[in-house]
């Protein structure tokens, strides 16, 4: 099947960063599913930092045309960063970013142990907000955790923000499209919550 929208940059990079438990396998999985179903070409490669312990999760998805490339992005050659933990955000763009990357970044941090325990600081969200404008062409915080949690469950938070990124890029992305990739691995009861997130986390984007 070939793909039904041209993409700005073939391969187009995206990368999904947070620490473990937030959801971000199960969003990359979810995203390029839903970019397979449109006919395009996606490869992931995943890296774990001591994931279970709320370590770095990293997953790179790149997006084609024409064929399969190498599972991992070359260093400065993101095209969209979705954080769902903002200063693994920041990480992700000091590694891979360059003048025209795009990021969406959840505001919630997941601070550390070494944090925790009084170690190490851990920036301030206007930090951040400061750091990722002269790291990146486009910027979008979103409350993406805080508003899961109203909806019942925080984990709704990575489901959030890829409709998020239906919302800021070319990629044909749709709720369609969403629905049908989660009803093959979700029970039936969780599908409406699902589209309720994926629908709110467009929205926050489109009246940004």
């Amino acid at each position: 099947m070939m793909a039904n929208t041209k993409l700005s940059k073939d391969p187009y990079n995206i990368i999904i960063t947070g620490v473990g438990g937030q959801g971000n396998v199960m969003a990359s999985r979810i995203l390029a599913n839903m970019l397979v179903q449109k006919g395009y070409y996606v490869t992931i490669g995943e890296s774990f930092g001591a994931s279970q312990r709320g370590g770095s999760v990293m997953s790179h998805l790149r997006v084609s045309e024409g064929s399969y490339w190498s599972p991992q992005i070359p260093r400065g050659m993101a095209d969209v960063v979705i954080a769902l933990e903002p200063t693994e955000g920041l990480r992700v763009l000091m590694d891979y970013g360059n003048p025209q990357v795009k990021i969406l970044s959840n505001t919630r941090p997941v601070r550390p142990p070494v944090v925790i325990a009084g170690d190490m600081g851990y920036p301030s969200l206007e930090e951040i907000k400061k750091i990722a404008l002269e790291l990146a062409s486009d910027v979008w915080f979103i409350d993406a955790t805080e508003k899961a949690v109203k909806m019942g469950n925080p984990i709704l938070g990575n489901i959030i923000m890829l409709g998020a990124l239906s919302g800021v890029t070319n990629l044909p992305l749709d709720k369609g499209d969403f629905k049908e990739v989660i009803s093959k691995s979700m029970a039936g009861d969780k599908i409406d919550i699902n589209l309720k997130a994926y629908d709110l986390g467009e929205q926050i984007v489109k009246q940004a």
